[in-house]
């Protein structure tokens, strides 16, 4: 690839990154020009291959994602289900407790995999595709952490009656905001269980990245 058309490249996923980033309220044209640092013309040269795409979407002045986007969403979820499976098994056996992937969609946390351990007696059923606030129980509130201090979340009876989790962050995979947690009817000591959750969470940031 030529370095005009690498720069080319590089300016329509900056617009993609962009129109994404402004949420429900669609960006104009000009918002979107100052965003990437690039002209109005340039932008609208830019729209024409994400919109034929689907990836882009215009209605009227205003710009949002399409459609598109949702379909290659639906290719990524399957594969991030996979290769967090093995590191949540290794998780859930060693807690005792249900684990779990779960990802940032606009302000909402969804569990986008989930698994339950093997020996125990009885443990929390965590459906896949569930939902709630980002900022409720400790998947979600995790994802916020900054860098620095115990490195997870605890919470106690936030999402449900009894009901205790524990979580950590997964960072450094690009374009991903997720956690990576366990959750138990029984109350953790988050002093023994908050390092595994915080240990498997970069465990699967490292595969994540390898994969990449």
């Amino acid at each position: 690839m030529s370095r005009e058309g690498s720069l080319t490249l590089d300016r329509g996923l900056a617009l993609l990154q962009a129109v994404a980033d402004s949420g429900d309220q669609a960006a104009t044209i000009s918002e979107l020009a100052v965003t990437i640092g690039a002209s109005r013309a340039a932008v609208y040269r830019l729209l024409v291959p994400l919109t034929e795409r689907g990836l882009i979407w215009r209605d009227g002045a205003k710009v949002r994602l399409g459609i598109g986007v949702l379909r290659l969403a639906g290719q990524v979820l399957p594969q991030l289900r996979e290769a967090a499976r093995p590191v949540l098994r290794e998780l859930a056996e060693a807690v005792g407790a249900t684990a779990h992937l779960t990802v940032a969609q606009g302000d909402q946390a969804q569990a986008v995999a989930v698994v339950e351990p093997s020996w125990t007696n009885y443990h929390v059923a965590y459906r896949v595709g569930s939902r709630h606030s980002l900022n409720v129980g400790a998947a979600g509130r995790a994802m916020a952490l900054r860098p620095g201090g115990d490195g997870w979340v605890s919470s106690t009876g936030e999402l449900e009656a009894g009901a205790s989790g524990v979580a950590a962050p997964v960072r450094g995979v690009a374009g991903l905001r997720a956690s990576v947690g366990v959750v138990s009817l029984e109350q953790f000591d988050s002093s023994v269980v908050g390092p595994r959750v915080v240990a498997a969470a970069k465990k699967l940031a490292e595969v994540l990245r390898v994969e990449a």
